[in-house]
């Protein structure tokens, strides 16, 4: 079954405007392309100097969106950006010490 771009980049819309509503993603994210690059890759553009794409891998049985939503959830965990909160995280040692 072939999909049209156009059926990609708004099942992504719909996948982060998902994770916004959820809180999964401190901000909104506007899709503005979805090119593929060739079998089962795709990279998808954003309207967001904060993050400007994420590499999407999709093998056959899985679904786009879910596929976006791995992809989004693990490039925003490594983002670094003005307002961010420090989520606490404690060591092993460090917790020992306590």
């Amino acid at each position: 079954m072939k999909t049209s771009i156009e059926t990609l980049r708004l099942g992504a819309q719909q996948t982060l405007d998902e994770l916004f509503a959820q809180r999964l993603i401190p901000f909104a994210l506007s899709v503005r392309a979805v090119e593929s690059l060739g079998l089962e890759e795709y990279i998808v553009r954003f309207h967001d100097a904060r993050l400007h794409s994420v590499d999407v891998s999709w093998p056959e049985g899985r679904s786009f969106e879910e596929m976006v939503r791995a992809a989004v959830l693990d490039r925003v965990s490594r983002l670094s950006y003005p307002g961010q909160r420090e989520a606490p995280v404690r060591h092993q040692r460090e917790q020992s010490m306590l």
